[in-house]
């Protein structure tokens, strides 16, 4: 077993940490006041390779592999999780689908603008009635002529405001429930498609999230992803993956808020010392720590389970859910540490344990990924 990163990873994480904390950290609180995404440093990362980092070079890849990319995201995540999240669901999500399931066609076609961060990606598959229960799906897809015309409401959808390219999921066939599930490769110019409602939200502030609307939206049948009626499984897969993102985000979350209480605690003093020379906030420190270290092996662990071809599922589950639950816990302490300061916008700790709480929820919420883990122990 070896747990030493390679040259090439260790490059990515020099590389990413210098680039989040020269341009990423320095206005990361006002995008997080304003709510504002940060497209230029956002379209800078496509420069640098990082959104195509895991794909191949003939879709203008960095021809990396999966870990490099978690490594990255975890780095974007210590200074900011709203733009760690952006970057994860566009790669992850959007484009892992796209890789995974599409054409040759669609690939040149769609992947390497996305790779390069030319355009923006999105995942439509969460309705207001189908959060959990992906298998709900109200949205509807008929056939007519060489087009699909698509009617529904996606909500909750990340980067949906600022997509060109969107993975929508709906039914082709409701007689058949989940095998009735269809993928679709729909471009913002499409006739029939907005965006409706953009959400105002507790954290992951300047990520952007709204809904989708599609009325008699029309969409050529070459771009149906997949085949017609495996839009489910296309679905369920490309979320493994992103589940390993969402574990990196949390991940990298958790450490920036220990790095920030680390450098408060050797500045601050009471009862005369520094207040890491007291024992007690000491050890709190240490048992965050070691929860951070739990959480680093199972989302690489993860993360190297996918790039080898193995089964990844179980894994990335076991991954999100640690990683997120570390994420709480750490934040929520690390605020106490600091006591009022912890509570005020000067520091980042409220931010980042706002941000924390919804890597327990979105893409899967933690209850599902027990759902995932008992499963795989009882199958």
């Amino acid at each position: 077993m070896n747990f030493e990163l390679s040259k090439e990873q260790k490059l990515v994480v020099q590389t990413v940490r210098e680039f989040a904390q020269n341009e990423i950290k320095p206005i990361a609180a006002e995008a997080d006041q304003t709510g504002v995404f940060p497209i230029e440093q956002y379209k800078k990362m496509g420069k640098m390779g990082l959104i195509g980092l895991p794909y191949s070079t003939e879709y203008n890849g960095a021809g990396g592999d999966y870990l490099s990319y978690i490594l990255a995201v975890e780095e974007i995540s210590k200074v900011d999780g709203s733009l760690g999240i952006s970057y994860s669901v566009q790669t992850s999500l959007c484009m892992g689908a796209l890789n995974m399931f599409g054409t040759e066609e669609q690939k040149k076609k769609y992947l390497s603008d996305l790779c390069t961060g030319k355009k923006i990606g999105s995942f439509g598959l969460t309705e207001p009635n189908a959060g959990t229960d992906a298998s709900g799906q109200q949205t509807v897809a008929v056939k007519d002529g060489d087009h699909y015309v698509l009617n529904g409401q996606k909500c909750f959808i990340t980067n949906s405001p600022l997509a060109d390219t969107f993975v929508i999921f709906a039914m082709t066939d409701r007689s058949k429930g989940t095998k009735g599930i269809t993928a679709f490769i729909v471009e913002k110019a499409f006739p029939g498609i907005s965006i409706g409602k953009i959400e105002d939200k507790m954290g992951i502030r300047s990520s952007q999230v709204g809904e989708i609307i599609l009325e008699d939206c029309r969409v050529p049948a070459e771009n149906m992803l997949g085949k017609e009626g495996k839009g489910f499984g296309i679905a369920m897969k490309t979320l493994d993956g992103g589940r390993i993102g969402v574990a990196g985000q949390a991940l990298g979350i958790a450490e920036g808020a220990l790095e920030e209480t680390i450098d408060y605690m050797k500045e601050r003093k009471q009862f005369g010392k520094q207040i890491y020379k007291f024992q007690y906030l000491a050890f709190r420190m240490a048992e965050m720590k070691a929860r951070i270290e739990q959480a680093r092996y199972c989302v690489y662990k993860a993360a190297m389970d996918k790039n080898d071809g193995k089964p990844y599922s179980e894994s990335a589950a076991i991954a999100k859910m640690v990683a997120s639950d570390c994420a709480m816990y750490v934040t929520t302490n690390c605020v106490q540490m600091l006591g009022g300061y912890g509570f005020i916008k000067d520091y980042p700790l409220e931010r980042m344990m706002r941000d924390a709480k919804i890597t327990q929820i979105y893409e899967g919420t933690n209850e599902v990924q027990k759902m995932v883990i008992s499963g795989a122990m009882f199958r």
